[in-house]
């Protein structure tokens, strides 16, 4: 029971910070050779994780604490089919709450063979939104999630900017391996702007979301397709490990008291040319200069913060308008994992505002 109600306030949690350390060391145990052993930690476990930040309101405040302990339940947690079940148990909990905010209509679409579930929010799509759509990436380190994994960002989305949001669930490892997400998401795309101006779209993603919507921008462009109006990465970036690397990922233990995982994006890009700006577009400033206007968002305690503030210091330079928006004492993927509370309002104004602003009508 205490483990239901966790995921009432958490939601994001094992999509998070915990898939994301066990995400990575499945990917280690499945594609690493055996002559090469794991890259020695690059932090410390601490004795007790720091506590979480007095900014936070009292809401996010016990949301983060039961996190931390949920995490030192669940990080050990090896099995995929586990964790894929867990996943979505989780994020149809918090979507549930979302729901209750958010009162939706949700569809069931196959679109050129990529299943999508189509949001609407239940008092309609305002008047200025209606030729105007949003196109979603779910997380799960392209090892897992479905449905609700899809849900628990667009509801929310949908809702806050009462516009239609085609969730996608691409494919993932272990059946399949780059570039199979980037083509569902063309896919989604393409039949987008059969009624839709592409100034008019807008993508977004969190975790294996944010990069995959990344990858997707750069796919657009190599396909010579034209860019979507905006995007937003969230809680990932496009350099390479996505959402390892720097002092995001070598401050995990002072932030949960647990070792920091290997910074293995995993199975999924296994024998994929990691340089390749199809991958990791962040490499590529000719690539990035054509990007969209692009929002950022991450929180100070995300893994993957340092991973983003490089990807948004590249776009910049690279002449692309690109806005950063990152909470006080938010961990990976935690923006909507309080629902109705501040911080996950706040996180959605700002995030709705940014498409609003900058999508066609």
């Amino acid at each position: 029971m205490k483990t239901v109600i966790a995921a009432r306030t958490l939601g994001s949690l094992l999509i998070a910070t915990v898939a994301a350390a066990t995400v990575a060391a499945i990917a280690a145990d499945a594609t690493a050779p055996a002559a090469a052993p794991a890259a020695a930690p690059v932090g410390t476990p601490a004795a007790a994780p720091l506590p979480v930040s007095e900014f936070l309101t009292p809401e996010a405040q016990a949301g983060m604490r039961e996190r931390i302990e949920l995490q030192r339940k669940l990080s050990d947690v090896r099995d995929l089919a586990a964790l894929d079940r867990i996943t979505e148990e989780i994020a149809k909990s918090t979507t549930e709450s979302w729901l209750r905010i958010y009162p939706s209509d949700i569809e069931e679409q196959t679109i050129d063979g990529v299943h999508v579930l189509s949001v609407t929010p239940k008092g309609g799509v305002a008047p200025r939104n209606a030729h105007r759509v949003l196109i979603g990436a779910h997380q799960g380190g392209f090892l897992f999630g479905s449905r609700y994994s899809a849900l628990v960002e667009a509801v929310p989305l949908a809702g806050r900017g009462r516009i239609r949001v085609l969730a996608v669930d691409y494919r993932k490892a272990p059946q399949f391996k780059f570039p199979a997400a980037s083509e569902d998401m063309e896919a989604v795309y393409r039949h987008a702007l059969r009624t839709t101006k592409a100034a008019n779209v807008g993508l977004y993603g969190c975790s294996a979301g944010g990069t995959l919507v990344g990858e997707a921008v750069a796919r657009f462009q190599a396909r010579g397709l034209p860019r979507p109006g905006a995007i937003s990465i969230m809680c990932s970036g496009l350099m390479k490990s996505f959402w390892f690397g720097g002092d995001g990922q070598a401050l995990v233990p002072v932030f949960s008291g647990k070792a920091p995982p290997r910074g293995d994006p995993g199975p999924y890009f296994q024998g994929a040319n990691m340089d390749d700006p199809l991958v990791t577009p962040g490499l590529h400033p000719a690539v990035l200069a054509r990007f969209p206007p692009t929002l950022l968002v991450s929180g100070t305690r995300d893994i993957a913060l340092s991973n983003l503030l490089m990807t948004n210091a590249a776009l910049l330079e690279a002449g692309v308008d690109a806005r950063l928006f990152v909470q006080e004492g938010l961990g990976h993927g935690q923006f909507y994992a309080f629902p109705g509370t501040r911080e996950a309002t706040t996180a959605y104004d700002v995030i709705w505002k940014f498409f609003d602003v900058q999508l066609g009508h």
